[in-house]
């Protein structure tokens, strides 16, 4: 009988030994179904027993623009130029919200899932996957309320219309997505360690806004006097710069370089692929130690 087992092909061999590099994209797909179900869950479990409900994917952006347009435009009189004060920061919520939804939620892979990959095999990627595509949903929503406004003001007579660059938008967030998940992996990995992770990452969050040009324009900070010298932690912050291309492309206004954007895609990647390595060998033990 044994004899018998040794000699049967098996369809599919599941081995602890495998590149740490390693992403195997036939097997992702066999686990397609998963895969939308994990989606399907992130969705419905954030907004499961709220009186709101979805509405909070609108309430969040708006009150947020709002506060930013009182608080930086108003109070601190920080110019946008021709772009509505609104306009403006509504813009740069709706990426940063994406940017930090792939982030957050991703860094907690591990601790979230535990008992379930305690129990079942199946690929470790689809869980943080699953959190960048349900926060297209979330994006989705937030873009059309981006885009009502947007129109809005256009008939309002504004003076506002899109850049020829703007077909690049699909790529600018894939490469937000990129730098999230390679982010929020490395961070999940240290996390079933160094449980100080969990909070850093909330406080780091809120830190790192302040520096990703979501309320004020990037040629602000050049012409600032006393933050001149600390310009560069926002002229080369990758979040910034997506930001800031994104509305480069809505409005025409703002600093778009080709060359930023090549290093912004060249320094997701390679995050992405560090977090993948990181993600892929803490896979294999972190049930251990979580």
């Amino acid at each position: 009988m044994a004899d018998k087992i040794e000699d049967e092909e098996w369809l599919y061999e599941i081995n602890a030994s495998q590149p740490l590099m390693a992403i195997d994209y036939k097997e992702i797909w066999r686990y397609r179904d998963l895969l939308l179900l994990f989606v399907r869950r992130d969705i419905v479990a954030t907004y499961k027993q709220t009186i709101l409900g979805p509405l909070w994917y609108l309430i969040q952006p708006l009150f947020t623009s709002v506060i930013f347009t009182l608080v930086f435009n108003n109070i601190a009189t920080i110019s946008t130029g021709s772009v509505p004060p609104f306009l403006f920061n509504l813009a740069g919520v709706t990426m940063w919200n994406y940017f930090t939804h792939c982030l957050t939620t991703s860094s907690n892979t591990f601790a979230s899932n535990a008992s379930l990959f305690a129990k079942v095999y199946f690929p470790r990627l689809i869980a943080p996957l699953s959190q960048a595509i349900s926060g297209l949903l979330k994006m989705g929503v937030q873009l059309f309320i981006f885009i009502a406004f947007y129109f809005y003001f256009v008939l309002r007579g504004d003076g506002i219309s899109p850049n020829m660059t703007a077909w690049l938008f699909p790529f600018l967030l894939a490469t937000m997505a990129i730098f999230g998940l390679g982010a929020g992996m490395l961070i999940s990995s240290l996390t079933t360690k160094y449980r100080d992770f969990r909070i850093l990452i909330t406080f780091a969050t809120s830190l790192l806004m302040y520096v990703s040009a979501v309320m004020y324009p990037i040629s602000q900070v050049r012409k600032s006097q006393t933050l001149g010298d600390y310009a560069w932690l926002v002229e080369y912050n990758p979040i910034a710069i997506l930001i800031e291309a994104f509305r480069y492309m809505a409005f025409g206004e703002g600093f778009f370089q080709w060359q930023q954007l090549v290093y912004c895609v060249i320094l997701s990647v390679v995050l992405f692929f560090v977090g993948l390595v990181v993600f892929n060998r803490t896979g294999r033990t972190f049930i251990d130690t979580i």
